[in-house]
């Protein structure tokens, strides 16, 4: 049976469980479980991760926790008992876990590191607490350890701030909120400012001294000199090093290193030098011979300095080296540091080794506790400590010190006989009173042990050497007395013997008989002569002696003036323990001459404060005892000198002896009469501050009112404890009217003088102090009352001294955090006091920090949810006094300008927080009760109105995200809850006291914005947090946001018809609600759309206000990144979503209008569907096709559907930005047409908008112009940027703006110089599929054709959108989807190339215009493209396929023309028929005819670099027909059984007739071109070509045209076939049958060579018919070979062996060699064209226009006839290709094939195929290599004779067949004809916009009768200009004709621009 648990609660589980068993609960070790129920072993519970799925498991899998229950019973709540630090460590470390992942993810690999190491870090440390074995301070500093490592984590991962109180997680609710803000402020300050390290160590490491030729061991000596008042203010560093320059003792680091401590931020300066002297032990002089002398002297060597300003740039490590130099003259050694210092060159130099010492030095901050912390490393091994002479800034007590320092300064001498100065080396000893020499006394300095005695070094011949070397003694106080220092002077001989002599002596007491120690400061001390053998051991014979110049003694004048010799030293004693003054002593020793206490105590004030707090207790007791000895007479002089040392403790230099003074007044402290005196002397100085002139003294008693009142107090207790509390009311009397007379003074106002209000101020400083003091003898109320009163008598005008009012503030402060505050009684008499000071500050803005802070001070000790009475009394107080002027103060406050300062700024920060946090305080303590007579306070409403307005103004400030930092969620979180409490009390009495006819707009307005903006706050979306986040603040508050939202729907509901002043003002920010992924939320706010738009509907009979408002707001929030597709349904859908609210759509179908709302509805819902797609799409980084394909179809939707013109623009920049960001200029340029085309040259000023400053209509279309034009030209769309010019230019003209019109011509002029100068690539094109419901909405179930980038292929792009959709899946083949790919949850992507059919042929057909003005008009203004695909129809012959070979044409009709304002439009319409296999022949036949003439004509015109691609293209038609190609169209098409059978294809018989001869003539020319140019080298592949060439024509069956080869080039002018500027090109026939340019065919790679078909052609990728052609490779576009258009490696059908190049089945148009096609329109008679042909009259025919380069051909003779041919190999029907007999050849590219659309036979019997169609110019890169050999078998047969096989059928380029225009009649004289081009076939076919060569009419060209005639030149037609044509073309519309009607938006017109 299953029994609740009682204590097993809460346990985490030890191994994992997988819950396989019924109900069982899945558990993962680690996890934290909620235990409910228990049976024999089981638990039933949760997991707390997941506490919905509740389960059993074993319980032996749970280690079970102590852990309190809270709220018994079903909601019950468990919180494990276990310290708080690991609770909080244990859920932290869950949370950075799985962000410490994402970091990995996010490549931020440093945090990534240094994280895992902090985790790790802080795992050590909780198992450390786990344990338990930690002793309290232990415990105390690793928690400290582990907050900082939490604290910095979150930082670091930008997680919240966590307030915490002695480490622990601080609960809000159970502290006030002042008190929580403050927890915050200190945490976030620490965080932000480091304080600024008081104390500062230099850390100083010896490396070596490097020198070239050291030989001898040295001394190196370290000291801090501070250059600008010239003295050393550190002891030394000494440190010995061995011959080499090195450390000498290396086994002790100690030795090397030291830190020189305590140095103030006022030594880190500039002037403060680390200075080394090195002295050197060894012989006299450095050069001597090594046998010279056995005796080592100490020798100057050299000296470094260094600033310590330079070690403050950085913190480095690095060994420095340090030059080393040496004075020029010895004398000048002891100054040698200032020298260099002051950079006096003349007096040193480097030293002559050129030595270095390389010294490793380093600044540490901060206590010296702190040092030994974080550098334990240096520490460990060892460092000596080098103090600052003398007492450091801050003397400790308890600090024992006895140090004499003594400078050995200088000395003078006689020679004593000799004839050279002395060589002088000083000796020291320490010797005791008994005459013994002390032992170890003397400290070179720290890094050497003390030494017994000191040797000085030596200066060479010098009797007034100069030494100035510093001495540490450090002589025990016992052994001070009676001790004396002997310096004894020795001359140094430099003889062999090397002696040392000694000559004399000074000695100096180191104390004086009075007990006073040896004076600080210089000494000349006497030298006494002596001998060598004296013995000085017996002291007692010299200690009678004078010492000093400065003492006589006696009798011994004689002897003082008798030597001339002296000796100086300088000491300064650093002792805790002895004293130099006499005075002092006099003081202390007072009871031996009473006569001198007078005296004694006027002294005290002038002896020094270091001496008095050495002697601190001793000192205060002679005070007392004196005191005590005779109260009247010594009264007063005591209390001065009382007051003098408790002043002299306010110094920060001795602030820390008040602790000594504080134990001295509790333990040793026995004046039990004092008080009296003490209190008499206090109120005779009080009484008298009024009358007082001078106030210094006054002030000074003052100041130590806190000591004094101890040391009354005191004495009380003693004097009450003595005497069983005898006079008690005596004594309350004399402190009443002392207070009195304070209370008097303090009242006075100051008359002029300020000393009265400094005094008043000098009081209040100290005044709280003495509460405490009081405390201890009087009763709590007692105490309260008098400062009450005495606070109470301070003048409250404002006006008084500012200064006096700030120290009254702070006196108000103190008051609040003393002792006496915290006690609820005195409280309650103190609070009127301390508001009413408040109040009156407040009201004046004055002194606002302190006032925060006593507020803050006053509402801490408040506690929450305290239900005393004396707590409610006390809030009632506060609100009446202080609610008001607090709302006041923070509007003031948060109105004004922040300072710049960021000092001030953090100050203005604080200031404002704290208040907020008073206010949320006092608001949090309000219960309803409060907030009732709060509200009944007011008078009127118009008092109410103006406090709600003001609340509801300060509660927006108080959520705007810059009032906290951004981690404070918690306190957020409080502030928030307690805003919501408020609103919810105060919008009650707004619905009582403001609807109705008491309505009051602005109020009620305020009210609903202040909660909007609650809602939409940041911290309150849950969805954002980590779900444990959300989990705590979720138990701790409820989701405010819907209590807030319910209220709003509440509020809302009230209003009744005064909802119409809200509409449409509310709808922004009620949709910005809306948008927040709340369902609850939702479902509350979305009845209130349904309720606006009923009431506007009532009002004005539509809502065109709610949907011009909505749209905006859904614009603007959307693209903040608002909202989701869930919104978007809850809008549209009619299921009802969430709870009880019917969606919005479902409620307004049961309106009367119903209609218009649906339809707000739907296009609302579509504009959301759009701003998803765009909001999401720009959350990517950098620039792509969807980023601008989104911004299309939301710029489209506002301006077709929505009509909303200002977002329409502000869209369109929007893209031109995207463009410009991708580089797309010329989409960008078209982009900013569209809005040039909403602006005319008028002058209607327009205002700013955007990026434009206000100007003219005129001024800004003339800026967009220039503009476009400057994109359009960096696009190199050169002929749009010269309309525009053109443009412009007219305005400027109709001005008469010269200049202007100047540049604009310039331009223009440079843009047809680039046109004609500069390359211009040929972009491919593609079509995409985008299949699927993953696609966003603008893509989805869509086709669009793509403009490709520069040099960009079908795999290239196929790759790119790959990329920009990952998820995407690209289809293998080029048929239409079928529904289930439509309806998909996933992204099908389908691509392939296109070719773009342009629709104006004009400019193409003509003759001579050169290649780069065509190549214009190939790739744009492109409104179709088209693709093809091969297929047999009927049953297919394997002798020879082309009977059966099909091929279907795609047209694909576009929305708009490409290039425009997008990369790829939206396929429109697709047309598609089918092409037969003669039509097909035609076309490959025309294809290959112009190829050939736009080569012959280049070569020609010398355009070609070299031969080569003619070679190759004659080659290659020669060759694939000697094999025999045509004869497989003559086996096809030529019998009897075929005309008979297709009575209807008789003329296009004919043609195919007329084009193979024509063929013939075109080659029979190129030979004799071909001759003139070709090489030395290639003449042997020129006469192979002509022999087979005579081959081939004798397999047609043609006879020699010798006329052809007399004609050669001879007759075309300028050395070129007939060139015609204006006429049509010339015709290869010789009845001048008129040829049209045509596209090239795609040429495709040869992969088999069909021997036995003569057809030199690679097989088709299709799998049924064996595909011969003429072609020796094929021509294929990739929509058709392959099945797969997108990728030709993927391709089912499409064997291995063609699968070798990226010329295979994905080739795209622009990767093949082009050429033009000229279909020919009817000829005057079919039989005249045969007779020429018999005759062999025709000339070889050429053309102008040929332009691609062909390849090599390998020639291989046939037998080639009308009847008869070679039958081709097919492929099996299994569609693998069966390899022919000759070798496979290697890929090259050939012409694509053509197609047209399929037209039924016209009853005129006219040809369907004759039209204009387009040229095609090569691109750059498809010219083969010059060293390519003509006759390599590699390069035969790779161009065709223009067959095409079944894949050149099926890979087509356009061509452009539809609505083909013939331009003449043609007589029906020919076979096949039936009769004349009807003049209707003359569509009018427009130009596209934006066209430079505009024209209206087309006029009928001339065609000549041979190429071998020239025809007279007509006037150039190309380019007209523009302007001219613009009646015709600008003003006519510029829609493209088509077969059908098929709507669609207008084409842009450049007029309307």
């Amino acid at each position: 049976m299953w029994i609740p648990t009682e204590l097993e609660k809460y346990g985490v589980v030890i191994a994992s469980f997988r819950g396989t068993i019924p109900h069982g609960l899945s558990l993962e070790i680690g996890d934290t479980v909620q235990i409910l129920e228990k049976c024999d072993g089981w638990y039933r519970g949760f997991a707390l991760k997941n506490p919905n799925i509740k389960g059993i498991f074993p319980s032996s899998y749970v280690h079970l926790k102590n852990a309190c229950v809270k709220n018994k019973g079903q909601f019950e709540m468990v919180i494990p008992t276990e310290d708080s630090v690991i609770t909080e460590m244990t859920s932290t470390l869950r949370d950075w876990g799985t962000m410490w992942k994402q970091l990995y993810v996010r490549n931020e690999g440093d945090l990534f590191h240094r994280l895992w190491h902090i985790m790790n870090e802080i795992l050590d440390l909780r198992r450390q607490v786990l344990v338990g074995h930690l002793t309290h301070d232990r415990m105390k500093d690793i928690k400290r350890h582990i907050t900082a490592r939490l604290d910095w984590g979150n930082e670091q991962l930008g997680l919240d701030l966590v307030p915490r109180k002695e480490y622990a997680m601080v609960d809000p609710e159970d502290i006030s909120i002042t008190e929580l803000y403050r927890l915050m402020e200190h945490r976030h300050r620490k965080k932000d400012t480091p304080v600024q390290a008081s104390s500062h160590h230099l850390f100083v490491q010896m490396k070596s001294l490097m020198c070239s030729n050291l030989g001898e061991e040295l001394e190196v000596i370290f000291s801090l000199f501070d250059s600008k008042e010239n003295r050393p203010i550190s002891e030394r560093f000494f440190l010995r090093l061995n011959r080499n320059g090195l450390p000498k003792a290396p086994d002790k680091p100690e030795r090397h290193c030291s830190l020189f401590m305590d140095l103030g931020s006022s030594e880190l300066r500039k002037d403060i030098y680390i200075t080394v002297h090195i002295i050197r032990i060894g012989r006299m002089g450095a050069g001597e011979k090594k046998n010279a002398c056995s005796v080592q002297y100490r020798r100057p060597f050299g000296c470094a300095v260094l600033s310590i300003a330079d070690l403050l740039t950085g913190e480095t490590k690095d060994d420095l080296v340090l030059k080393v130099y040496m004075c020029n003259t010895e004398s000048e050694w002891y100054q040698i540091h200032e020298n260099i210092i002051k950079k006096l060159n003349a007096r040193y130099n480097l030293t002559g080794s050129n030595a270095g010492l390389a010294v490793s030095l380093q600044l540490l901050h901060g206590d010296i506790e702190q040092i030994r912390r974080e550098y334990s490393s240096v520490f460990s091994h060892g460092v000596s400590i080098t103090r600052k002479l003398g007492f450091s800034n801050i003397i400790m007590p308890g600090e024992m010190r006895n140090d004499l320092y003594i400078t050995i300064e200088r000395g003078e001498f006689e020679k004593g006989g000799k004839s050279v100065a002395r060589n002088v080396e000083v000796t020291m000893f320490i010797v005791d009173s008994s005459g013994q020499t002390l032992k170890d006394f003397i400290s070179f300095g720290s890094g050497e042990p003390p030494a017994s005695e000191y040797h000085s070094f030596v200066l060479y011949h010098n009797n007034s050497p100069r030494w100035s070397e510093l001495l540490k003694l450090p002589i025990p106080v016992d052994k001070f007395r009676g001790a004396h220092i002997r310096f004894e002077f020795r001359h140094c001989s430099t003889k062999e013997k090397g002696e040392k002599k000694l000559f004399g002596f000074s000695f100096v007491p180191l104390m004086q008989e009075d007990g006073r120690t040896l004076p600080d400061g210089t000494h000349e001390l006497i030298v006494h002569k002596c001998e060598e053998n004296t013995n000085l051991q017996d002291t007692t014979r010299y200690l009678k002696l004078p010492f000093s110049k400065g003492i006589f003694l006696g009798n011994n004048n004689q002897a003082m003036k008798a030597t001339k010799e002296s000796f100086w030293i300088t000491s300064f004693l650093c002792s805790t323990k002895l004293t130099q003054n006499g005075d002092m002593l006099d003081l202390l020793k007072w009871r031996t001459h009473p006569d001198k206490i007078t005296g004694c105590l006027s002294k005290l004030k002038e002896i020094d404060g270091s001496e008095i707090v050495k002697f601190l207790q001793d000192t205060l007791d002679t005070l007392f005892g004196i005191l005590d000895e005779n109260s009247q007479k010594y009264g007063s002089k005591v209390f001065d000198s009382l007051v003098h040392i408790i002043n002299l403790l306010q110094d920060s230099k001795f602030h820390h002896f008040k602790p000594v003074m504080d134990t001295y007044i509790e333990s040793h402290f026995a004046g039990a009469l004092a008080y009296r005196d003490l209190i008499k002397v206090l109120k005779w100085y009080v009484d008298r501050i009024t009358e007082a002139e001078r106030q210094e003294h006054i002030q000074e008693v003052l100041k130590a009112q806190e000591y004094i009142f101890k040391y009354i107090v005191q004495s009380r207790r003693l004097f009450s404890l003595a005497t069983g509390g005898q006079n008690e009311e005596e004594f309350r009397c004399c402190i009443q009217e002392l207070l009195m007379s304070v209370r008097f003074f303090l009242s006075q106002e100051s008359k002029g003088s300020g000393a009265l209000s400094q005094s008043q101020a000098v009081f209040l400083s100290s005044f709280p102090a003495v509460y405490s003091e009081l405390l201890k003898l009087f009763d709590v109320r007692e105490v309260a009352n008098l400062v009450q009163d005495t606070l109470g008598s301070l003048p409250t005008i404002m006006h008084v001294d500012d200064s006096l009012q700030a120290i009254k503030l702070q006196c108000i402060g103190k008051t609040v955090e003393s002792q006496l505050y915290t006690n609820p009684d005195s409280r309650y008499i103190l609070l009127p006091v301390v508001l009413h000071h408040l109040h009156i500050h407040l009201q004046e803005q004055k002194d606002l920090i302190m006032c925060a802070r006593i507020l803050s001070n006053v509402f801490c000790l408040i506690k929450k949810n305290s239900s005393e009475k004396s707590v409610l009394e006390e809030i009632d107080v506060i609100v009446a006094s202080l609610l008001d002027i607090l709302l006041r103060t923070i509007l003031e406050i948060t109105s004004r300008p922040q300072p710049s300062s960021s000092a001030m700024r953090l100050q203005f920060q604080d200031v404002t927080g704290e208040f907020v946090a008073c206010l949320l305080s006092l608001l949090r303590q309000m219960t309803d009760r409060h907030y009732q007579q709060l509200l009944d306070s007011f008078n009127t409403k118009e008092e109410l109105r103006d406090f709600l307005l003001q609340i509801f103004t300060v509660f927006r400030i108080l959520i705007r995200p810059e009032m906290f930092p951004k981690d404070w969620t918690v306190m957020r979180l409080v502030a928030n809850n307690v805003i919501i409490t408020t609103v919810l009390y105060l919008s009650d009495a707004l619905r009582k006291n403001f609807l109705n006819e008491n309505f009051d707009y602005k109020i009620w307005d305020s009210y609903f914005y202040l909660a909007v903006i609650f809602i939409n706050q940041l911290c309150l979306q849950l969805e954002m947090f980590t779900p444990s986040k959300k989990k705590k603040v979720l138990e701790k508050y409820g989701d405010m946001r819907v209590t807030m939202g319910c209220e709003i729907f509440s509020m809302w509901q009230n209003l009744g018809e005064h909802k119409l002043h809200f509409i449409p003002a509310l709808i922004g920010p009620f949709l910005e609600v809306t948008l927040i992924p709340q369902p609850d939320l939702r479902n509350v706010m979305i009845p209130i759309f349904h309720d606006m738009m009923d009431w506007e509907q009532r009002r004005s009979g539509n809502f065109k206000q709610v949907e011009a408002k909505l749209i905006d707001k859904l614009d603007s929030l959307m693209s903040e990144g608002k909202g989701d597709e869930t919104y978007r349904e809850l809008f549209n859908s009619i299921i009802p979503l969430f709870g009880p609210y019917p969606s919005l759509l479902k409620k307004i179908e049961r309106e009367t209008w119903r209609e218009s709302g649906v339809s707000l509805i739907a296009t609302v819902t579509r504009l959301m569907e759009r701003l998803l797609d765009y909001r999401d799409c720009m959350k990517m980084g950098e620039v792509d096709g969807k980023k601008i394909g989104c911004t299309v179809s939301l710029l489209n939707f506002y301006k077709t559907e929505l009509n909303k013109e200002e977002m329409y623009i502000r869209y369109i920049h929007k893209l031109y930005d995207l463009h410009l960001k991708a580089q797309n200029f010329t989409e960008a340029a078209y982009t900013l047409l569209l809005y040039d085309e909403l602006l005319e040259w008028s002058d209607r000023p327009l205002r700013e908008f955007l990026t434009y400053p206000m100007q003219t209509e005129w001024q800004r279309k003339e800026h967009l112009h220039l503009t476009i034009i400057q994109n359009f030209d960096r696009g190199k769309c050169w002929e749009n940027g010269i309309i525009l010019c053109r443009k412009i230019a007219e305005q400027y003209e109709s001005y008469y703006d010269y200049r202007n019109l100047s540049k604009m011509r310039m331009m223009e002029a440079s843009l047809y110089d680039k046109i004609m100068d500069q390359q211009r690539l040929e972009p491919e094109f593609f079509r995409v599929g985008f299949y699927g419901k993953k696609f966003p909405f603008f893509l989805r179930n869509k086709e669009f054709v793509c403009r490709g980038h520069d040099y960009e292929r079908l795999e290239a792009f196929q790759q790119r959108m790959l990329n920009e959709f990952p998820h995407a899946i690209a289809m293998q083949h080029a048929n239409q989807p079928d529904e289930t790919i439509f309806q998909a949850e996933a992204q099908y992507l389908q691509i392939y190339a296109v070719t773009p059919m342009p629709e104006s042929q004009e400019v193409l057909q003509r003759e001579g215009v050169p290649d780069n003005i065509k190549s214009f008009y190939k790739v744009n203004h492109i409104w179709k493209f088209r693709y093809d695909r091969p297929f047999h129809k009927g049953t297919k012959d394997k002798e020879n396929e082309f009977k059966s070979l099909w091929v279907e044409r795609t047209s694909l009709y576009l929305v708009q023309s490409l290039p425009g304002i997008s990369r790829w439009f939206e396929v429109e319409k697709r047309e598609v028929v089918e092409m037969s296999p003669l039509e097909n022949a035609i076309e490959v036949l025309e294809n290959k005819n112009q190829q050939l003439k736009t080569l012959i004509s280049q070569c020609q015109t010398r355009q070609m670099q070299n031969i080569n691609p003619l070679t190759m293209c004659l080659n290659g038609v020669i060759d694939a027909a000697v094999n025999g190609g045509v004869s497989r169209y003559q086996e096809a098409f030529f019998v009897k059984e075929y005309i008979l059978s297709h009575p209807e294809d008789g003329e296009k018989i004919a043609r195919l007739r007329e084009l193979m001869l024509e063929q013939a003539q075109i080659l029979e020319f190129g030979l004799a071109v071909h001759e003139k140019f070709v090489p030395q080298d290639m003449r042997p592949l020129h006469k192979k070509l002509v022999d087979q060439f005579f081959v081939m024509k004798s397999s047609l069956g043609i006879q020699e045209f010798s006329a052809c080869i007399q004609a050669s080039p001879v007759h075309f002018p300028n050395g070129s076939p007939q060139v015609c500027r204006n006429s049509a090109p010339a015709s290869m026939s010789p009845d001048g049958t008129r040829v049209i340019p045509r596209r090239s065919p795609l040429s495709y790679p040869a992969v088999n060579r069909y021997s036995s078909s003569s057809l030199s052609s690679q097989a088709s990728a299709e799998p049924s018919p064996s595909t011969s052609s003429l072609s020796s490779t094929h021509s294929a576009s990739p929509n058709v070979t392959s099945s797969a258009p997108s990728s030709a490696r993927a391709s089912p059908l499409l064997s291995d062996k063609h699968k070798h190049s990226r010329e295979n089945s994905c080739l795209s148009p622009r990767e093949r060699p082009c050429s033009a096609i000229y279909p020919t329109p009817g000829e005057p008679s079919q039989r005249m064209l045969f007779n020429h042909i018999g005759d062999g009259g025709a000339s070889p025919r050429s053309d102008p226009n040929l332009s691609a380069p062909e390849k090599a051909v390998n020639p291989t003779p046939s037998s080639w006839s009308l009847d008869s041919g070679k039958e081709a190999k097919n492929m099996s029907d299994s569609g693998k290709l069966i390899s022919p007999p000759v070798p496979p050849r290697p890929t090259q590219t050939a012409s694509p094939a053509r197609h047209t659309t399929a037209v039924s036979p016209s009853p005129a019997g006219r040809s369907p195929l004759k039209g204009s169609v387009q040229s095609f110019t090569p691109s750059p890169v498809e010219y083969h290599s010059p060293g390519l050999t003509s006759n390599s078998p590699v390069l035969s047969g790779s161009y065709s004779s223009g067959i095409s096989s079944l894949s050149r059928c099926s890979m087509s380029e356009t061509s452009g067949f539809e609505n083909q225009v013939n331009d003449q009649p043609a007589p029906a004289t020919v076979p096949g004809y039936s009769g004349p081009e009807e003049p209707a076939r003359k569509e009018s076919k427009t130009p596209p916009p934006y066209s430079v060569y505009e024209r209206t009419l087309r006029r009928p060209v001339p065609l000549p009768h041979s190429l071998s005639i020239p025809v007279t030149p007509e006037p150039p037609a190309l380019p007209p200009k523009p302007l001219a044509a613009r009646a015709g073309h600008l003003e006519n519309g510029t829609r493209r004709t088509e077969p059908g009607p098929r709507p669609r938006p207008l084409p842009r017109k450049v007029s309307q621009l």
